[in-house]
C-alpha cells in the first residue's frame, strides 16, 4: 500500500527571469514549488495511473517515493514505513522503473539483472529461479545473453524492467515503461503490469497513452502544474469531464479543451 499526505516539493530558484510575465504560477518567494500538497493512496492489488502534461510535477512525485530525494513537507508511507525516516526499508518494498534508468553497455541483459538481485542480497539460486521467470514473461531469451549496447530501445526496457523486479517487490513504479516502443514491446510489458496486480502488488503507472490508462488503472489521479485536480475512475473521469474520450477528459480536466485532439 502506498499513502501520500499533503507531500511538497519545492526548489531554490537560481536565476531571476527579466521578464515577470514569464513567471510559473509556481514560481513564488524565491521557489518553484513543484509539488502541493499532493494526495492520494494505492492499494494492495490495484494499479493506479498517476497523470499529467510535461513538467505538471508526476516524476517529481515518484522520485520522492523512490527516496530519491527528499519532500519538503508532507508524508510518504509504503507498507508501514516511511519514506523519510524509513529510506532503505522503502527501497527493500519498491521497484522503481524510471525513464532516466540506463544499463551498464558492455554486460550482457543476463549480467544485468543477475548483478541487480545480488546487490538486493538474493543468492545466487532466488535469483536464478526469478530471473527465470521475467525471462519468461517478458519474452528475452533471444537477446539474454546479448550485451546491452546491441539490444534495441525495446530490448533495453525489457532488462530495464527485469531489473527492476527482480527481488520482487511488493511496490512497483513504472514511470512511463511504454513510451517509444513498438506495439510488441508494449504489449508484453502491459501484460507483464497486469500480471504484477493479479499477484497482488501495489502499482503505481505513470503514462501519457490514455488507453492504457483504460485498460490497466483502477484508479486515477491527475496532477497539473503540481497540484491535483482530479481523483477517481476512468468513469468518473469522463463524467466529470463531460467528455466520452480519454484523451479530451484529460484536456477539459487541465484547462486545455480547447486543443484538437486527433
Amino acid at each position: 500500500m502506498i499513502e501520500v499526505i499533503n507531500l511538497e516539493k519545492k526548489f531554490k530558484i537560481k536565476k531571476k527571469r527579466k521578464n515577470n510575465s514569464e513567471l510559473d504560477p509556481r514560481e513564488h518567494g524565491g521557489y518553484f514549488h513543484a509539488v502541493r500538497k499532493v494526495d492520494f493512496t494505492c492499494q494492495n492489488g490495484h494499479i493506479l495511473g498517476l497523470l499529467g502534461p510535461n513538467g505538471a510535477g508526476k516524476t517529481t512525485v515518484l522520485r520522492m517515493l523512490s527516496t530519491a530525494i527528499k519532500p519538503t513537507a508532507g508524508e510518504i508511507n509504503i507498507h508501514g514505513f516511511n519514506a523519510i525516516h524509513d529510506p532503505l526499508e522503502i527501497r527493500k518494498q519498491i521497484g522503481f522503473l524510471s525513464g532516466a534508468t540506463g544499463l551498464y553497455g558492455r554486460l550482457t541483459a543476463k549480467e544485468m539483472i543477475v548483478y541487480f538481485g545480488r546487490l538486493h542480497g538474493m543468492d545466487a539460486l532466488a535469483c536464478q529461479k526469478r530471473l527465470e521467470s521475467l525471462v519468461d514473461i517478458l519474452e528475452m531469451g533471444s537477446f539474454l545473453d546479448r550485451r546491452n549496447d546491441n539490444l534495441s530501445a525495446g530490448m533495453k526496457q525489457k532488462v530495464n524492467i527485469a531489473r527492476t523486479l527482480i527481488h520482487d517487490p511488493k511496490v512497483i513504479v513504472f514511470d512511463e515503461p511504454t513510451t517509444g516502443l513498438d506495439v510488441a514491446a508494449a504489449e508484453a510489458i502491459i501484460r507483464l503490469i497486469e500480471q504484477c496486480k493479479n499477484e497482488g502488488k501495489t502499482v503505481l503507472f505513470s503514462t501519457h497513452h490514455m488507453h492504457e490508462v483504460e485498460r490497466l488503472c483502477d484508479s486515477i489521479v491527475l496532477i497539473h502544474e503540481g497540484l491535483v485536480t482530479f481523483t477517481g475512475t476512468v468513469t468518473q473521469m469522463k463524467h466529470q469531464s463531460g467528455q466520452a474520450q480519454m484523451d479530451k477528459a484529460f484536456l477539459a480536466l487541465i484547462g486545455k479543451e480547447d486543443l484538437h485532439v486527433a
